[in-house]
């Protein structure tokens, strides 16, 4: 069985992405499997960029196909942000939603969009580095709504399913979110390129 790296010290985000990958034989570790125990700078200017510098860092120094991800919240009506900062929004993830309420507090209901950016970057030690993006449009609500999910799940609208992320079954959610979506073209890609 192939493995792959998975640049993160959380099990769930590896259980996450072992889900995804369930059908593809491939078994993922975490960054404590292998004994790499260092933060990689997140300074990069895009989620590409930031996937990309933890995917190369983390291969050269494991020695294995690493799999890294960064996203983040883009609002239009914020220039773009919380962006690649999403996480830095505030100190924890009610306060990051607080802000963003009071920020949008003036923005009317149809300038509300908003969408939820992922980008996968798989990077070979000392070689290329192929990257995957996923897209989830959406606005943003006017109030928190839905105890699933997390981070800003409970204020990002979707239109066509009359509820906020964090009211979606999770199921649902796996299948639609940004994530699954990045993840998908990642998979396609491992199906014709790794065996």
């Amino acid at each position: 069985m192939s493995s792959i790296l998975v640049a993160t010290t959380n099990p769930g985000k590896v259980a996450e992405y072992q889900a995804i990958l369930s059908d593809t034989g491939i078994r993922l570790l975490g960054l404590p499997e292998v004994g790499v125990e260092f933060e990689v700078d997140e300074s990069g200017l895009t989620f590409e960029e930031n996937a990309r510098l933890k995917a190369r860092a983390y291969a050269e120094a494991s020695g294995w196909l690493t799999l890294a991800d960064d996203s983040g919240l883009c609002v239009d009506a914020l220039g773009g942000a919380p962006g690649i900062f999403s996480a830095r929004y505030g100190p924890d993830p009610s306060s990051r939603i607080e802000r963003l309420l009071a920020e949008m507090a003036e923005v009317p209901d149809e300038r509300r969009t908003a969408r939820f950016v992922c980008v996968i970057a798989l990077a070979a030690p000392g070689g290329e580095t192929q990257a995957f993006e996923g897209v989830c449009e959406g606005h943003i609500a006017r109030r928190p709504r839905g105890t699933h999910g997390f981070g800003y799940d409970p204020v990002f609208y979707l239109p066509e399913y009359d509820q906020t992320m964090a009211e979606l079954p999770l199921s649902l959610k796996n299948e639609i979110s940004h994530r699954a979506r990045a993840a998908a073209h990642l998979k396609a890609w491992l199906a014709d390129n790794f065996s």
